[in-house]
């Protein structure tokens, strides 16, 4: 009798250790595989024009304006395709801002955090500034920089105190149905510093910083996806100076 209940518990147990294996099997290709594709008007940025030059180098792209003493390092948002931010980039670049589009592995800066180091290293601007959307700002915002003058996030908040010597850019719309509203507010309080500046952008929401569709969870943005990525760039602009 003892034997056939070791045997069934045994079973069981097994049964248990399957279907355990199944559900993280499933939320490990949902965390790393399932992702927010880039949309095709967004690839359309990534050809070099007369204005703008273009450049995939090792893991992110360059876009190369007729700037040549600013420049951002730009972390994209959790599970999104990097490519989706080429047309802020690009924009940018446009406007005198070379920018660093950094490709992460899975799609998720955390697994790249400390990128911005190296493309700092590896080429001379006078004035660093480094960026992320999403997620990719506050992984941003726990690594330590060489050589910035400023942070700018984009729908995030710092998770580490934001240096005295370094100001920083907090833009978000008022329709973002993602963000966690009461841990930006509570993280602005404990890690904003006095060169810290939050805007929001009346009718903007989470996704449309770039252009991958629509999030899970997100509110309708009263406003055109052009307008808030323009409006940003104003902003990204002014705070650059």
């Amino acid at each position: 009798m003892k034997e056939k209940i070791v045997l069934i518990s045994f079973y069981i147990l097994c049964v248990v250790i399957f279907v355990l294996l199944i559900i993280g099997g499933y939320f490990l290709y949902d965390t790393l595989f399932v992702y927010y594709p880039a949309e095709d008007i967004a690839k359309e940025y990534l050809v070099s024009t007369d204005d703008v030059k273009v450049e995939y180098i090792d893991d992110y792209y360059f876009f190369d304006g007729p700037g040549e003493d600013n420049a951002i390092v730009f972390y994209p948002g959790a599970k999104v395709e990097f490519t989706a931010y080429a047309p802020l980039m690009y924009k940018l670049a446009e406007k005198g801002i070379d920018t660093f589009l950094v490709k992460m592995p899975y799609n998720f800066a955390f697994f790249n955090a400390n990128a911005a180091n190296k493309i700092i290293k590896n080429n001379n601007y006078n004035n660093w500034y480094i960026s992320g959307h999403s997620l990719g700002g506050v992984v941003i915002s726990s690594q330590k920089y060489d050589n910035i003058k400023g942070i700018i996030f984009l729908a995030s908040y710092p998770n580490k105190k934001i240096p005295d010597n370094i100001k920083a850019l907090c833009i978000t719309g008022d329709q973002d149905g993602v963000i966690n509203l009461d841990k930006y507010n509570k993280n602005g309080e404990k890690y904003w510093n006095n060169n810290t500046k939050g805007v929001f952008i009346e009718g903007g929401n989470h996704a449309n910083f770039a252009y991958y569709g629509k999030q899970k969870g997100d509110m309708v943005a009263t406003i055109a996806k052009e307008e808030q990525i323009d409006t940003t760039i104003e902003l990204i602009m002014d705070f650059i100076g």
